[in-house]
């Protein structure tokens, strides 16, 4: 059996997780272009014309059928990934002479790389996908609410790349004292169980408080930027009241996929330990 890294996995099923992100950007792409034809729609009622009200229709059932066509080939898809997964680490772990302690723990961690794959990964394309196009779109309507949100953008890019080195180390330590979970328990000792999970919590803790950090000097940013936007559009002159609605709801969708991104980043970081871990 080969190494179980993030790597290795995306090799060996590239198949279906190439079916999977596929179908991801093409939803994605669908469901980026919904604000700008609720924009469009809403110019051709006020003309007296429903012809938008249908093109935004056709868009919004062609997006909910792909998504759904993806959801039922990921479940089955990811199912059967573990399934294959699961028996082939337990065995190599035996032949190594690990304790059920440790197998335990990397049969749940072994989980969290499919579950990633299957949860995180096409969140993390959609979320680019929404980033990227709706950048384009803001662009083509206000370049001042464009620069902002590059602004926006580089800030989150800074922050959770300065801290990518501690978010690692702290989930190496989580990670550490998540394999002594089952010794913890079979000691049958109140003060060592009490140990192990308040030691285990302090880790949690310090996670969280990282994550927050991170959260709360992207969303100083990203409030500036909704602040910013109604007053840049309004003063830049849209000529038509659907497009000034479209606007905002473009800034909207960015931030969405902006906030999203970094909670996957840290996912990403921690699968990374998780994996170097698997492959010792």
């Amino acid at each position: 059996m080969s190494e179980i890294t993030l790597k290795t996995l995306v090799v060996r099923f590239k198949g279906r997780i190439l079916l999977t992100n596929l179908l991801v950007f093409l939803e994605s792409m669908l469901g980026v272009l919904i604000p700008l034809f609720i924009g469009l729609a809403i110019n051709d009622l006020l003309d007296q014309s429903f012809r938008g009200v249908i093109y935004l229709i056709v868009v919004g059932v062609s997006s909910v059928a792909v998504g759904s066509i993806r959801r039922f080939h990921d479940t089955r898809a990811y199912s059967r990934m573990f399934q294959i997964l699961a028996p082939e680490m337990v065995e190599r772990e035996r032949e190594k002479d690990s304790s059920v302690s440790k197998i335990t723990a990397r049969t749940g961690l072994l989980a969290e790389i499919v579950e990633f794959l299957e949860w995180s990964v096409p969140a993390v394309v959609g979320a680019t996908v929404y980033l990227l196009a709706t950048l384009v779109i803001i662009a083509g309507l206000n370049l001042n609410v464009f620069y902002a949100s590059l602004l926006v953008l580089l800030l989150t890019f800074i922050v959770y790349v300065t801290t990518g080195k501690i978010n690692f180390k702290l989930n190496e330590n989580y990670n550490d004292q998540l394999e002594k979970e089952v010794n913890a328990l079979e000691s049958r000792d109140h003060g060592v169980t009490r140990s192990y999970y308040t030691t285990l919590m302090q880790w949690n803790i310090k996670l969280a408080d990282l994550g927050t950090f991170n959260y709360l000097i992207v969303m100083l940013g990203t409030t500036a930027l909704l602040v910013y936007t109604p007053i840049a559009v309004i003063k830049g002159g849209v000529e038509y009241y659907g497009l000034v609605f479209s606007a905002v709801l473009y800034v909207f969708e960015f931030i969405a996929a902006l906030i999203e991104l970094p909670d996957n980043i840290e996912q990403v970081i921690r699968l990374n330990e998780i994996s170097s871990r698997l492959s010792e």
